[in-house]
């Protein structure tokens, strides 16, 4: 009989381990371990967890930085049949509760730094054991009941276990997104899924002739490995068999030490992490000449890129959310596009991109109708890809919604060129109606975030009795005076960009407003939710 081949994460995993074995992995510059001593890791913990009583369809969740510990749950958990729950660290405490009662919960692996969070909640926690995760191997003392450190557990294991074949439409990953209303809602991936977005990502990163990640690169991540699976990437790197660098806690003089010390030339962040990174002390003294970064969970400001090109970092947008498993579309550019100045080329990367293959993108009106394909039309975003979750866990109401009309509903409006180019110009319920006129809080952002003197930009729609809603631009400035003086600046500065007819007039309507900081959600967004609550009368 043929064998009948599943697409299971045992096969990502197996490829680079046979032929690459030698290949590192390196953990904060502290650890490193080769592929070989990787392969042996994941097989022990596969006992490990066998041994604390995990079996097929049970749950593992994790609480940890981004480590070679993650990365060995990203395989181990799966491979025996379990599900990898990635905890959100970010989260309250009262959240996180939730997360682990939802999930259903059996196993938890949790680092030191995250046992106070354990304490608040213990008694209300339904987890029959929590394996702690330590840099030092210590034992902290806790009221927490540990089952044992990670890698005392480890030891005595048998490096060989035969993972077992079983259908590919097994449920592999579960997380919780942070939602604007209400608590975080479940996304699951199964094998197939996550498998055919390895295959699909990998296929689009490695035909570009620059926005690229192939063979010889050296990948770190600096999105958090609990949310959506560090985008996928890991899974993507490891079957590469590249080598791999976790940093850990971000921290960012680690973070630019470890880029230049390791030759990493492959990560992805959100903007503010790049944000952190571009006003750190040492970013000075650093050539990060050749470094390919994807920007992803929000829209990449021109200035951001501009910036990065200067610096030599190949800077460039990617898009997908939670549901999408996450990666849709990419900016990469054409060999023409590449011999553009650097501001023609941030118009270009700051975009959505183009589907990656598999991925069948619309921007649709209310009724579902597809808008045409000039650059303006802007409509919502729907989607068909064969790695979207299938709707939210345990949640009926929220899945039906999410796939009205078989399309699943990304809530992003945006407009599509003729070369199949899309443009964000913003969330459903972030758009703001000046007058019965749309006015896009993301170009807003972009156009403010120019002026020399602007840190960080959010802009949110507050009331107004005449207009029905008017723009606010809640503005955090790099310089000490927060003055008249430096108010007119900024607002001549987006004014001429609308005398333009770049930005629709009802946008000279725009207030300005400093302040200290900007929220953010726990994955680094920024709040616009609890933004309007604040600032919104």
């Amino acid at each position: 009989m043929p064998y009948d081949y599943q697409l299971l994460i045992k096969n990502i995993f197996n490829a680079p381990i046979y032929f690459d074995p030698n290949q590192e992995i390196v953990y904060r510059g502290e650890k490193r371990f080769t592929y070989a001593t990787f392969k042996r890791r994941v097989h022990k913990l596969a006992h490990m967890l066998t041994s604390l009583g995990v079996k097929a369809g049970d749950t593992v969740a994790v609480m940890d930085y981004d480590s070679h510990r993650y990365l060995e749950c990203y395989f181990a958990v799966p491979m025996i049949g379990a599900v990898l729950h990635t905890i959100n660290i970010r989260l309250s405490p009262e959240q996180i509760l939730y997360t682990i009662d939802h999930a259903e919960d059996d196993v938890l692996l949790c680092h030191a730094d995250f046992l106070p969070i354990l304490e608040q909640i213990k008694g209300r926690m339904d987890v029959d054991k929590i394996v702690l995760l330590s840099d030092d191997g210590t034992l902290p003392q806790t009221h927490v009941p540990l089952v044992g450190e990670y890698e005392n557990l480890l030891e005595g294991n048998s490096d060989f276990y035969f993972f077992p074949e079983f259908s590919e439409n097994t449920r592999a990953t579960t997380f919780y997104t942070t939602g604007t209303t209400g608590m975080p809602k479940g996304v699951y991936f199964t094998h197939r899924q996550l498998v055919l977005h390895t295959l699909g990502t990998l296929a689009t990163l490695g035909s570009s002739p620059t926005q690229n990640f192939k063979q010889y690169d050296v990948y770190m991540p600096i999105t958090p490995m609990f949310h959506v699976h560090a985008w996928g990437l890991p899974y993507v790197a490891t079957m590469l068999g590249v080598k791999q660098v976790y940093p850990g806690r971000y921290v960012p003089d680690l973070l630019l030490e470890l880029i230049v010390k390791e030759k990493v030339t492959f990560s992805h962040c959100v903007p503010t992490i790049m944000h952190m990174l571009f006003n750190a002390p040492k970013i000075n003294d650093v050539d990060l000449k050749g470094w390919k970064v994807i920007i992803g969970g929000a829209a990449l400001p021109k200035a951001m890129c501009q910036e990065a090109l200067r610096r030599g970092i190949d800077m460039f947008t990617g898009y997908g959310m939670s549901e999408t498993c996450p990666i849709l579309t990419l900016a990469q550019l054409t060999p023409e596009m590449l011999l553009l100045d650097d501001v023609a080329q941030s118009e270009i990367r700051t975009k959505t991109g183009r589907p990656m293959g598999l991925v069948e993108i619309r921007v649709v009106d209310e009724q579902m109708n597809p808008l045409p394909q000039d650059g303006v039309s802007t409509g919502e975003i729907v989607v068909r890809s064969p790695w979207l979750t299938q709707g939210y866990f345990k949640d009926q109401k929220n899945s039906e919604a999410l796939w009205q009309g078989s399309y699943l509903h990304t809530g992003d409006m945006a407009n599509m060129d003729e070369r199949g180019y899309i443009k964000i110009t913003d969330r459903v319920k972030d758009i703001i109606k000046v007058g019965g006129e749309w006015v896009s809080s993301l170009e807003l952002e972009d156009i403010i975030n120019q002026h020399p003197s602007v840190k960080e930009v959010a802009v949110i729609g507050i009331h107004d009795d005449r207009w029905g809603e008017r723009p606010l631009a809640l503005v955090v400035v790099d310089v000490p005076k927060k003055d008249e003086q430096s108010e007119k600046s900024i607002l001549s500065h987006a004014k001429e960009f609308i005398k333009k007819g770049i930005m629709a007039r009802e946008s000279m309507l725009l207030k300005i407003q400093f302040v200290e900081s900007i929220d953010k959600t726990s994955v680094g967004k920024i709040d616009k939710k609890s933004l309007r609550q604040k600032y919104g009368a």
